[in-house]
């Protein structure tokens, strides 16, 4: 009978087993909470750096595609400027008036006109606003100075030649005319 005594029985546990295994399981819970939180706190930071990276490469991406084509836009722009000096040249009324084929013509250079702008806001290519805006070193290049009492001196007055942008960036700044004081 003796024996009895230190014999256990299938599926009891001693109580000092079962308060050290409850605290094992307790350690083990608490470790397991521990590194999950870790893990998700990685996982959050990986995301949120995959998504930094992509909008990164969407801007890197979109500044390479404006820098591909901004040669071609200053060369273009030299053919809109021409267009455009056609277009205002003296007398262009009158001779639309007597001749028809002219009127064709010119027609035809302001289809072109339109065409070539309409093209340049496809491309996010806009002119820059000089007339009456204060000088901007960074968007215009000033070429004279002109003496007006109506406007404030460095306020731009006429533009020689209009400027681009392509998007953030100058393609060519505009030349201008820019106010000064008047000497007294």
């Amino acid at each position: 009978m003796v024996k009895n005594k230190n014999k256990k029985t299938l599926g009891q546990k001693s109580p000092k087993t079962a308060a050290h295994s409850e605290q094992v399981t307790n350690k083990e819970t608490v470790d397991y909470d521990d590194k999950i939180k870790e893990l998700e706190s990685k996982l959050l930071i990986s995301l949120a750096d995959n998504e930094n990276l992509r909008k990164r490469f969407d801007r890197e991406k979109e500044d390479l595609s404006n820098y591909v084509i901004s040669e071609f836009a200053k060369e273009i722009l030299a053919v809109l400027d021409n267009l455009q000096r056609a277009m205002a040249t003296p007398n262009l009324n009158e001779a639309r008036e007597k001749s028809s084929e002219i009127s064709q013509l010119l027609e035809g250079i302001e289809l072109t006109e339109k065409q070539i702008i309409s093209t340049f806001e496809k491309f996010k290519i806009e002119q820059v606003k000089s007339i009456g805006e204060l000088f901007d070193p960074n968007l215009h290049q000033a070429m004279f100075e002109v003496e007006k009492d109506d406007q404030e001196p460095g306020t731009i007055a006429e533009v020689v030649q209009e400027g681009y942008k392509i998007g953030e960036r100058l393609l060519r700044p505009a030349l201008v005319g820019v106010v000064k004081k008047k000497n007294i």
